[in-house]
């Protein structure tokens, strides 16, 4: 076993599987390659899974249903013998729950379950750049298949198409509030005195694209949120087969040409706004901030700057294609020195430690809610710009005994799964300490070494 195993599984990937690090020992960085040629590795396939319009509708449903309930309701208990009560209707409340634990569950079963480690955490990492959370609205439903429409199919393809899809989808124009946006000249705009709201045209350029050094200005996030108008979707209030689903609305559209950064854009509709895209997609400040927070992600929180400019000449070479991208971090000399530098999110922690202990429980509730109680509660970042990456913001002693006692009651639920010391080994291999093999051997019992394994710092760390 090399130590390349146990990095391309622990810090490219999302840990190791038993078994896992002794099979990918012959040619670890090959391992890591050969994921970039499967973008169907980062796809969820769950046929209990709602597409975004349908989960929309179903939530839209539920209030109606529930409001004719309350309209139907007598001031006055009538005087009329008791009748059966009719089956009651799926409550809107229950209705965000079912879908949002539905969608929470998938996604741990597949990164749990899945060979490409590399891919999984590709996708994980560009959510959290193109963050929503279900705390706003119907954002709740919307979000896992957000994920899942938006993100998921692009993590191997060109950042612009994952752009653009990201901009015509309702969890992102609901999150930032585009469908409240109207082109102060438009026919919308002109008749009802509506105006612009700047909340995605600021995101794209500071989060999304460019970075917040990335050389635009007020008159850049104006512009922008003019063009970007128009786009919202269709909303989940009645019985039309297009509800829930994107919507380009011309007549909200601020008409004209645009200057953004210098360059003017003809008036185009949608097409306007796909151009503005595709330019930012292209910018060399898009490709600095990509590779800067790629680099955060994988190797340390403050990455060397020869890395970044590595990653951000392929994202150039490449016009944009996210695989090749990933395959210059695989061969950045920075990625694979042994010390760990990162530390594990609490999703981080909890989806390693399913993978490695067969038969955690994923599917009973308890894992959303110790997500919850570590601060990191699935598909809820704190705003837009997503979950902090850096070991400072999860290292809080009551989020660390939170870790500690969720280890010790997974493992203790889990079926025994052998040695755990053997278990160590062949996980961490050359890069488990004697101290952390000492203290494992030492446990009382297979759950309480399990549980120290989860804690140690090898797992912990990355």
């Amino acid at each position: 076993m090399t130590t390349d195993a146990v990095l391309a599984l622990n810090r490219f990937g999302i840990g190791a599987r038993p078994g896992q690090t002794a099979r990918i020992a012959g040619d670890p960085r090959g391992w890591l390659a050969a994921q970039l040629s499967q973008p169907a590795a980062a796809l969820i396939d769950d046929p209990a899974l709602l597409p975004s319009d349908a989960a929309a509708r179903s939530l839209a449903q539920a209030r109606n249903a529930k409001r004719d309930r309350a309209a139907a309701e007598p001031a006055s208990m009538p005087a009329a013998p008791p009748q059966p009560a009719p089956p009651p209707s799926a409550d809107p409340g229950q209705v965000r729950r079912t879908i949002e634990r539905a969608e929470v569950e998938a996604r741990l079963a597949h990164g749990a379950a899945t060979e490409a480690g590399f891919v999984e955490r590709l996708a994980l990492f560009f959510t959290n750049h193109f963050a929503v959370s279900s705390d706003k609205g119907p954002v709740r439903v919307l979000a896992g298949a957000f994920e899942r429409e938006a993100i998921r199919p692009h993590v191997l393809g060109r950042f612009a198409d994952m752009l653009r899809a990201v901009q015509r989808h309702p969890a992102m124009l609901v999150y930032l509030d585009n469908q409240r946006s109207v082109g102060p000249g438009s026919p919308a705009g002109a008749r009802r005195g509506l105006g612009l709201n700047e909340n995605l045209a600021r995101e794209t350029l500071e989060l999304h694209t460019l970075g917040v050094d990335g050389g635009y200005g007020q008159a850049d996030v104006t512009a922008l949120a003019g063009v970007l108008t128009g786009r919202g979707w269709v909303p989940p209030r009645a019985d039309r087969p297009d509800a829930g689903r994107f919507l380009f609305a011309a007549s909200r559209h601020e008409p004209g040409p645009a200057t953004i950064l210098g360059r003017t854009y003809e008036p185009g509709g949608l097409e306007q706004g796909d151009a503005v895209l595709d330019a930012l997609a292209r910018h060399p400040a898009t490709a600095r901030h990509l590779a800067r927070k790629l680099a955060t992600h994988f190797i340390a929180d403050d990455p060397p700057e020869s890395a970044v400019a590595r990653l951000a000449a392929a994202y150039r070479d490449g016009d944009g294609d996210l695989a090749a991208m990933a395959a210059a971090l695989v061969a950045t000399p920075e990625a694979w020195e042994p010390a760990p530098r990162k530390f594990k999110t609490p999703y981080e922690f909890v989806l390693s430690a399913l993978r490695l202990v067969p038969g955690a429980d994923r599917r009973d509730g308890r894992v959303p809610r110790a997500l919850a109680a570590f601060g990191q509660r699935t598909f809820a970042p704190p705003s837009p710009r997503g979950w902090p990456d850096a070991a400072a913001e999860w290292l809080a002693p009551h989020a660390f005994k939170a870790r500690i006692d969720w280890a010790a009651e997974a493992c203790e639920r889990a079926p025994p799964a052998g040695n755990p010391v053997a278990l160590a080994e062949d996980a961490f291999g050359p890069l488990l300490s004697a101290p952390t093999r000492r203290e494992i051997a030492r446990a009382e019992t297979g759950a309480q070494g399990l549980a120290l394994l989860l804690m140690s710092p090898e797992f912990q760390r990355r």
